[in-house]
């Protein structure tokens, strides 16, 4: 699947959408959205990687490659399966504020009602649920097991657990193991099912509206993860288990210290043998989940920067070279015509640049990016190419609103005078907002690109400011944890934003069939 041309999209993650739980879910709100995507013309939502997330809440290190956020599972959905009483859903909705994601509270509400709904399960849903593992044998049992000893040890790192035999996989004692969490081990399959249900069943709602989703997948996994403790062989590890070198970026604009990412390095060697297998069942399983796929940090199959684990900062590491086009050989033997977006920021040399070439992926620009200085460089909006998906920000940067706050005077002027915003900045209380013309004016520019998609993220198209950043990267505190209110998905100015994608060819017929199949009170599990 390729990219539509002259397309739009908005870029939020589920987590972030309004509700009463504490959190955005799989449900009637993700549902409400997507029809306002619809209404205002784009034709693409992209998500953040929704994998369980570490303890700093982050998706990017994730217990999982194969794994759902059990925490997006809607309760109403479970409420229609006849699993929560209205009463129920009532008492379980969260106090908190519903700006911003409160985890511990979260964690503590998820953890009591998931258990209660699995105590209700039905002849019919245990055997659902069953096929449902049989089909997923490959990845599933694996990180069921994994989440149970890790709770069980209070250590998500397995190389500390206290039973070696457990720490090797010995088949005995998984045997063991397995047998005596078996009602544990259950539950977490529910889990996976419920959300597998429901996501399955968002994307066909999505889809029949003229909606793709573009999921996200970061290159690295995290150390506590079950992917590494069932093929540790697979990783740059000792003999103990622990990590030799690690992940990261060098120095740059952004961070003087560079980025300690901290995750395993791959055996490229290792996976090479046996044709990138673990790595083809990850993109199989993306590739079914969602329309299109992000590579984050897809410079890393070019080369890619390792720091020996010793190390407090990414300044001391070296260039690696990866697998380069030898891996994606492999991979479009598997999928011919894989949907796949390559996330080429960083330092781009010639071996990223040809190896992106030579894939035909498209890759992305950052349109903040074009004003940090007076070069012609090529996150300038007259550089695009067709083959570009262009992004006002990420996740990883300031809101558009907040970067206009941090960009010296004259980079400010430099990118107001580039897309035609004559208003004086000295009257920048005015600025923000839903009618924000300073966005406004930025993100006109974008659209009138020759890049083939450009994408939003949702705060930029409310012209919110920096304090609902999703992320600074280096950094571990209110990361994560932003939400859109009701209130404020309400007073985006639709008719604005489906005239601009009208404007500059970006909005395509709907030439689906519309259907009531996929209403809120008429799902049900697959049985």
């Amino acid at each position: 699947m390729s990219i539509k041309s002259r397309s739009s999209g908005v870029l939020m993650p589920v987590s972030a959408l309004p509700g009463d739980y504490g959190i955005g879910t799989l449900g009637q709100e993700a549902r409400s959205f997507i029809d306002r995507l619809q209404a205002m013309g784009f034709s693409y939502w992209q998500i953040l990687p929704a994998s369980p997330v570490d303890a700093c809440f982050s998706p990017y290190k994730s217990t999982s490659a194969f794994a759902g956020n059990f925490y997006l599972i809607d309760l109403e959905l479970l409420s229609s399966w006849g699993l929560l009483t209205t009463d129920e859903l009532t008492a379980y909705q969260s106090a908190d504020p519903p700006y911003s994601i409160n985890y511990p509270n979260l964690i503590h509400n998820r953890d009591t009602v998931f258990k209660l709904a699995y105590s209700r399960l039905s002849t019919q849903l245990k055997k659902a649920i069953q096929d449902y593992c049989d089909a997923n044998n490959d990845w599933l049992p694996d990180f069921s097991l994994y989440t149970v000893l890790s709770q069980h040890f209070s250590e998500e790192n397995w190389s500390k657990w206290s039973d070696q035999d457990l720490v090797k996989r010995c088949p005995e004692t998984l045997a063991l193991v397995q047998h005596s969490y078996r009602e544990e081990i259950d539950f977490q399959n529910f889990l996976q099912y419920a959300y597998d249900q429901q996501w399955s069943a968002l994307k066909s709602y999505a889809n029949t509206r003229g909606i793709e989703i573009i999921g996200d997948m970061p290159i690295y996994v995290a150390h506590t993860s079950a992917d590494v403790w069932c093929h540790p062989e697979l990783f740059l590890l000792d003999e103990a288990g622990c990590p030799i070198e690690v992940a990261g970026v060098p120095p740059d604009y952004f961070c003087e210290d560079g980025q300690l990412w901290g995750n395993p390095l791959y055996r490229w060697d290792v996976m090479k043998n046996n044709q990138y297998g673990w790595w083809m069942r990850r993109i199989e399983k993306a590739l079914a989940s969602f329309d299109l796929v992000r590579i984050d940090h897809f410079r890393g199959f070019s080369a890619y920067w390792s720091v020996p684990v010793s190390e407090e900062t990414a300044r001391n590491g070296r260039w690696i070279p990866g697998p380069a086009m030898d891996f994606f050989s492999q991979l479009k033997k598997s999928f011919p015509n894989p949907g796949i977006i390559a996330e080429d920021l960083g330092l781009q040399d010639h071996e990223l640049v040809k190896l992106l070439a030579d894939t035909g992926f498209p890759g992305m620009r950052i349109m903040e990016f074009a004003f940090i200085d007076e070069v012609n460089n090529i996150h300038l909006p007259h550089n695009y190419t067709p083959n570009t998906v262009a992004y006002s920000g990420t996740h990883d940067n300031n809101t558009l609103l907040g970067t206009f706050f941090d960009y010296s005077p004259e980079h400010r002027d430099y990118a107001f005078e580039y897309c035609g915003y004559a208003d004086r900045w000295e009257n920048q209380w005015q600025i923000g907002g839903h009618q924000s013309s300073s966005c406004r004016a930025f993100i006109r520019t974008l659209f009138q690109s020759a890049a083939n998609l450009v994408i939003l993220p949702i705060q930029d198209l409310c012209g919110y400011g920096s304090d609902t950043r999703m992320n600074k990267p280096g950094t571990t505190k209110n990361n994560w944890v932003f939400r859109m209110t009701r209130e404020g998905l309400a007073a985006i100015d639709v008719d604005w934003y489906d005239h601009l994608n009208q404007l500059y060819h970006r909005k395509h017929k709907l030439t689906v069939t519309l259907s009531s199949d996929y209403g809120l009170s008429d799902q049900k599990p697959n049985s």
